[in-house]
């Protein structure tokens, strides 16, 4: 069990590893502290108060004379909430519902439904597989794919969508394989160690080089999406910052050490016959190919070379596939410190421990016989007292919901990192976490009922508030946002009336152009799916390939897919501009956009240019945009005034 030290003005031995008393006080290392509420001092506050959550935020506002802003009108409201939980617009029609409905609770109400949504867990997957670094192949020159890898995507917007308790849904990830062996779900969800990328060395993944850089790359992930520690750092020498020696990190590696990775085909036995019969067939022929290759020129070499191409794409589709890990004790890697990280410098070799700061002294590693290692890892980082681990999560949902966490730095709780804008809150929200049972959901609940969430993004004082608080980190108003890649291509589906919403499944290829693919290692390796209809699911089933991202989403900042993303960019330049302007995918919805206002509005301008709008803005327009936008309509092409409306800010940004 977790047992953290209490500060002491003297060094305490662990295991021969000094700690000293200011390293095991750096605040995410303490337990949770539980604190009472702050006493609003002024009657205004005790109206404006809805929860804890305002009664923190209006209490450190007042500490540095600011307010609050008002709350936002409905219209944006819904649009911000629908957004932010769905990754989706409202329609019109949800929107005057909301904007109409005269009982008290509409706003509670509309929280429930959104959470309730099975589009909840697509959204707020998206944010859980940035975090762990998610990608359906292996990235390096070879990129090689790994079938079944989006079994995990879709447990994780399963889970989600299920409200599994957190600490559950991190023992899986961790050790589904150990837990419940014989189980898809559990086996599936191991896939966690599998998500990073490989270099395969020629197609050797044994050698000691490779084995060390994959035990290195998923160590370094569970320090970063569970403890939100850098621990990676100390890989080559003892943490520069943080309390984490070297030894530290190679013994929580070792925990990894007889983790393999493991494809396990979902097929009988007559099944899996056929397929290699079908694999035989086609090596044959690929043979046969490069061997007329040998000896042709020209021509004949062009043409060979072209049947090549045209068969590879015809390679069979392997078998329904589970992407996971298993262990086995006989083949452990030995785990040593190594001298500057350098796996051809070993030094003393290490078992497995936890990080030394949070035990008590004298700690032993366990035995290198121990049953079911990763398990004993899990149990570990969700134990109930754990400093870091509810505080990690709860975090992250308040930087999804307002742009910044209470720790700037969701990734990096250590001494490098900033600091809690607001402690006690942050320790309330990982407080009410644990207590009622990991559900994430509540917690949502408890964010998006607050007044600190319903602010406007506008505040009256503004020039004043921005002078004392130039970064809203006291939350004196809402922060507003560009939508994420996803959501912008996401919503021009959806506002196209384009967007295909069937759920789960293999991930979709959707066409690119050639010279991109002509890039990848294989041209084989994007094989576009030939139904139409599913190139228009939601972003979050289309592949996730590390060596090709969609121009589209790629300008929109999305991750790079190699390592962990705690926070998202959102850059502003001319590429985006160009890509909503001329790319393909935005002229192709531009024309559909075009010819649903034809038919929903008919061919009055006015009504064309108010619909547009509903659509696009989940508003009216002013007067001004209205005019301009008649004028613009009889004169131009219908599908021009459309694409427009996909380059306002109106359409991109959210407040």
């Amino acid at each position: 069990m977790l047992c953290v030290t209490a500060v002491t003005r003297h060094a305490v031995l662990a295991d021969d590893e000094e700690y000293f008393a200011e390293e095991r006080g750096h605040w995410s290392l303490l337990p949770r502290g539980r604190t009472d509420l702050p006493v609003p001092t002024r009657p205004v506050d005790e109206r404006w108060i809805r929860s804890f959550v305002d009664a923190h935020v209006v209490a450190e506002l007042r500490r540095a004379g600011l307010q609050p802003a008002a709350e936002a009108e409905r219209r944006v409201l819904i649009r911000r909430l629908t957004f932010q939980v769905t990754g989706m617009p409202p329609t019109p029609r949800e929107v005057d519902d909301f904007v109409n409905d005269p009982a008290p609770d509409a706003y509670e109400r509309l929280v429930d439904r959104l959470l309730a949504s099975p589009h909840y867990g697509e959204k707020w997957g998206q944010h859980w597989l940035d975090v762990v670094r998610y990608a359906e192949s292996e990235g390096f020159e070879y990129d090689r794919h790994r079938p079944g890898a989006w079994r995990f995507r879709d447990y994780v917007i399963r889970s989600l969508n299920d409200d599994k308790p957190y600490d559950r849904f991190v023992e899986e990830q961790l050790a589904g394989d150990e837990l419940r062996p014989d189980d898809r779900e559990a086996l599936v969800a191991a896939g966690f160690h599998r998500l990073g990328p490989v270099r395969r060395n020629a197609g050797n993944a044994v050698v000691a080089f490779s084995r060390n850089e994959v035990l290195t790359e998923r160590t370094n992930a569970i320090g970063t999406a569970f403890l939100g520690l850098t621990v990676g750092c100390a890989r080559c020498h003892d943490h520069m910052f943080d309390p984490i020696r070297q030894a530290d990190y190679y013994r929580l590696q070792a925990f990894l050490a007889a983790g393999f990775e493991v494809n396990l085909e979902i097929a009988d036995d007559e099944r899996k016959a056929a397929w290699a019969r079908q694999q035989q067939a086609f090596d044959e022929e690929v043979e046969q190919i490069k061997a007329q290759l040998k000896e042709a020129q020209g021509r004949r070499e062009e043409r060979l070379m072209e049947q090549l191409k045209a068969l590879q794409l015809r390679a069979p589709r392997p078998l329904p596939t589970i992407s996971t890990v298993r262990n086995d004790d006989e083949q452990r890697t030995p785990v040593y410190l190594l001298e500057r990280g350098d796996p051809d410098r070993r030094g003393q070799r290490l078992g497995m421990r936890v990080l030394g700061v949070l035990l008590p002294e004298g700690t032993a590693c366990l035995p290198e016989s121990t049953a079911n290692p990763r398990s004993q890892l899990a149990q570990w980082i969700t134990s109930r007292d754990h400093p870091l681990t509810a505080r990690v999560i709860v975090n992250r949902l308040w930087q999804y919901h307002f742009g910044t966490g209470l720790v700037a730095t969701a990734n990096d709780f250590g001494v490098n990192g900033e600091e809690p804008s607001h402690p006690e809150l942050l320790d309330e929200l990982a407080n009410r976490l644990v207590d009622a049972g990991w559900q994430l959901k509540p917690i949502h609940r408890l964010i998006l009922l607050s007044s600190t969430y319903r602010q406007a993004s506008r505040a009256a004082a503004r020039v004043a508030a921005t002078k004392i608080d130039p970064d809203n980190r006291l939350l004196w108003q809402y922060p507003s946002r560009r939508l994420t890649a996803e959501e912008v291509r996401d919503a021009m589906l959806a506002v196209a009336g384009e967007l295909n919403l069937e759920a789960g499944g293999p991930s979709v290829m959707v066409p690119v152009d050639q010279e991109l693919i002509d890039l990848l290692y294989k041209p084989s390796q994007w094989a576009v799916t030939a139904d139409r209809t599913e190139h228009q699911r939601r972003s979050v089933y289309l592949v996730a390939k590390r060596n090709l991202r969609l121009p589209l989403l790629e300008v929109f900042d999305q991750p790079d897919l190699q390592t962990s993303c705690a926070r998202r960019e959102s850059t502003t330049h001319a590429a985006q501009s160009l890509e909503l302007l001329n790319g393909q995918l935005s002229n192709r919805l531009a024309e559909a956009f075009a010819h649903r206002l034809r038919t929903l509005a008919g061919p009055e301008p006015g009504r064309i240019v108010d619909r547009a709008f509903l659509l696009a803005a989940g508003r009216p327009p002013t007067p001004r945009e209205r005019a301009i936008s008649c004028r613009f309509v009889e004169t131009e092409p219908l599908r021009e005034f459309a694409l427009a409306m996909f380059n306002l800010n109106a359409f991109l940004y959210i407040e």
